[in-house]
């Protein structure tokens, strides 16, 4: 029997590596609008968002939001969305990213209090669904499948 690995590989994903943090989340690089950073993985976030203090480092044009953002123990975040924004993680790549923007300052913080380093934000499912996604928990790994 193939492995996952190279049963993938000839569907066309691209695997890309996962390290655990302190707080058991799955970490991985990605850039955003060309500037790298470092996101959690989060199946259970509907959207990517960044935190409102790297507007400018990941060159974020937003705009408010009525919507509000909820999660990791904070309610009633104050939001802003930014769009057309472009995302690459290893080969896969998206242009057209809407990205919601909150302070993630208490994500950073739970993540600092148990030793694990800060984050520039979250890739949610928006990005999990529009790249195909597969995680192996096992082997610490995302595929994406990479448009042709």
């Amino acid at each position: 029997m193939s492995s996952l690995k190279k049963y993938l590989k000839k569907k066309g994903y691209h695997k890309i590596p996962l390290t655990m943090t302190k707080t058991h989340h799955p970490e991985l690089s990605a850039k955003i609008n060309g500037n790298a950073g470092r996101f959690i993985l989060d199946t259970g976030a509907s959207n990517t968002c960044i935190g409102s203090d790297r507007i400018a480092y990941f060159k974020l044009k937003s705009k408010e939001s009525k919507i509000k953002a909820a999660g990791a123990g904070a309610t009633d975040m104050e939001t802003s969305t930014s769009k057309k924004n472009s995302i690459e993680i290893g080969k896969w790549h998206h242009k057209k990213l809407k990205i919601v923007l909150f302070d993630l300052v208490h994500v950073n913080t739970a993540l600092i209090t148990h030793d694990a380093e800060p984050v520039d934000g979250i890739i949610g499912a928006d990005v999990l669904d529009k790249g195909k996604a597969i995680i192996d928990y096992k082997k610490k790994a995302l595929y994406l499948k990479v448009k042709k």
